[in-house]
């Protein structure tokens, strides 16, 4: 049924059916017909009693489908209404050979009207398709709006109308599908921006395209799912003492952030990290050393330096700079401390350093490339490392990332709802987690994760990858913990029992 990893652009989409049509006589109807009864069978096995339906259709491919769901119902018994949009009621090509044959079952298709949502159960979403960009225009926003506001469940044919396909952005208003059922390889645009919020249940069917056809185009971009990444995970040896599992080194803290320090170090801790450092202000040095005594606190002034600071320096594998560092001149100083160590012929050949929050904000003052760095903004400090608008930023969430790999080198990991992961041309995307995860903390915990994985030698890409899914699956395992789900108040500290385990497959 398609391969549920791989996600597409609408033109890589477009390619694999140029070349399904290659293989089959340049016939691509085929598909079309297979598209409207994978829609149809959906919505008879999610709503058993439905007897009356409105299938909405726009220009284009996406009404043809349209149709053929129509006439499939039609032929069921189900009575079906097929209302168009301007324009569709002179189709072209494929959809032309679909609005034909729906017409010999007697429907009569008529002019979209605010009024025919009120007789119907089910509204079947065939107004607008993959190639939607930028603004929705006015007559389709009304329709979308419309249907809104009528509560009625909603099935959308490929992607929620109104939904760019490629970035997950809104073109002004969209469907909110109850579900999407979408064609021949999964959108990418479906996973992450504001997608999460339109597609409700996304149902994939490949329409039997062939092996043969997806071998000819690359996906860009993968799924990665925390079973990806089980296998850097082995059981330690039986003879493992603490120095074989690495030393994260964290820095950040300044007063009044304390705890966001201490929850990135311990997160770096319940990953597995053999020892764990933090280098945090005097002011709460110890303090934190007596709150969690596993972790060895040390403190930095003003003025410190990196001779000053050597000894926990050349003991590190990986340095985590950021959380709860403040951007005035103790945080600046420890900023400029790490890359002067980092470019010094001093530092192991296999550092690692992970920027985030505060140690972002700084980089973006003066920006640094740096390789075998992980940066971790959010889509704010994503906006400030690239000089652009948070709507900039979200408005193609991959182009951000890319840039952002691109100006700064190494790994970035982009926040927000269906995270991304990126390193070089390489693209992973991950979903898990919940609408609790949105309390303050959480990122530090993510860091922590991150340094943890890589003070056990597991790579930059992956231990990015392998972190996120990990504090994403911790967090569903914390809101599931009872029959009713507890998203609201969910605190960051709250998945240390789940990291655990799942750092123990």
């Amino acid at each position: 049924m398609g391969d549920p990893n791989r996600l597409y652009t609408a033109e890589q989409i477009k390619q694999l059916e140029q070349f399904y049509a290659r293989f089959h006589d340049g016939a691509t109807y085929p598909l079309m017909e297979r598209a409207g009864a994978v829609v149809y069978n959906e919505m008879r096995d999610g709503w058993p009693e439905l007897r009356k339906i409105l299938v909405v259709c726009g220009k284009g491919n996406n009404g043809g489908d349209g149709f053929v769901v129509a006439r499939l119902a039609a032929m069921a018994g189900l009575t079906v209404t097929v209302a168009l949009m301007p324009g569709a009621d002179s189709p072209k090509d494929d959809a032309e050979r679909a609005f034909l044959r729906l017409k010999t079952t007697g429907v009569v298709p008529v002019d979209w009207h605010e009024s025919l949502l009120q007789e119907h159960e089910l509204v079947v979403d065939a107004l607008l398709g993959t190639g939607v960009k930028g603004e929705v225009r006015e007559h389709y926003a009304n329709a979308i709006h419309a249907i809104a506001r009528s509560h009625k469940p909603v099935i959308s044919v490929d992607v929620p109308s109104g939904l760019n396909a490629d970035t997950g952005a809104i073109g002004g208003c969209a469907i909110h599908a109850d579900v999407t059922v979408t064609f021949i390889g999964l959108k990418r645009g479906l996973f992450t921006g504001l997608a999460a919020d339109y597609c409700g249940r996304i149902v994939l069917n490949d329409l039997k395209c062939g092996k043969g056809v997806f071998s000819l185009v690359k996906s860009g971009c993968q799924r990665y799912h925390y079973h990806d990444g089980e296998r850097l995970l082995a059981p330690r040896r039986k003879t493992a003492h603490k120095g074989f599992n690495g030393h994260t080194l964290v820095i950040g803290g300044v007063p009044g952030f304390a705890g966001a320090a201490r929850m990135c170090a311990e997160a770096a801790a319940r990953t597995g990290s053999g020892l764990v450092s933090l280098l945090t202000h005097p002011q709460h040095a110890d303090v934190i050393g007596l709150q969690c005594p596993e972790i060895m606190c040390h403190s930095a002034s003003d003025n410190a330096s990196k001779e000053g600071l050597h000894y926990l320096l050349d003991s590190a594998n990986v340095i985590a700079i950021g959380p709860g560092l403040g951007r005035f001149k103790w945080g600046r100083n420890l900023v400029a401390v790490i890359e002067d160590f980092v470019q010094s012929s001093k530092a192991k050949s296999d550092l690692v350093t992970i920027w985030d929050a505060d140690a972002l904000n700084i980089l973006a003052d003066r920006p640094v490339k740096m390789a075998r760095r992980i940066i971790t903004p959010h889509p704010g400090e994503a906006a400030r490392l690239l000089g652009e608008s948070v709507s900039q930023v979200q408005s193609d969430r991959f182009a951000s990332c890319q840039k952002l790999i691109d100006r700064y080198d190494g790994v970035c990991l982009l926040k927000g709802p269906g995270t991304l992961i990126g390193e070089g041309s390489q693209m992973n995307i991950v979903n898990a987690g919940n609408p609790g995860m949105a309390s303050g903390g959480m990122g530090d915990i993510l860091t922590g994760i991150i340094a943890g994985l890589v003070a056990q030698g597991i790579s930059p890409f992956d231990a990015a990858r392998l972190g996120a899914a990990i504090h994403g699956e911790a967090a569903e395992l914390a809101v599931t913990q009872t029959e009713q789900r507890m998203e609201r108040g969910l605190l960051a500290t709250d998945l240390f029992p789940y990291i655990r385990q799942l750092v123990n497959p």
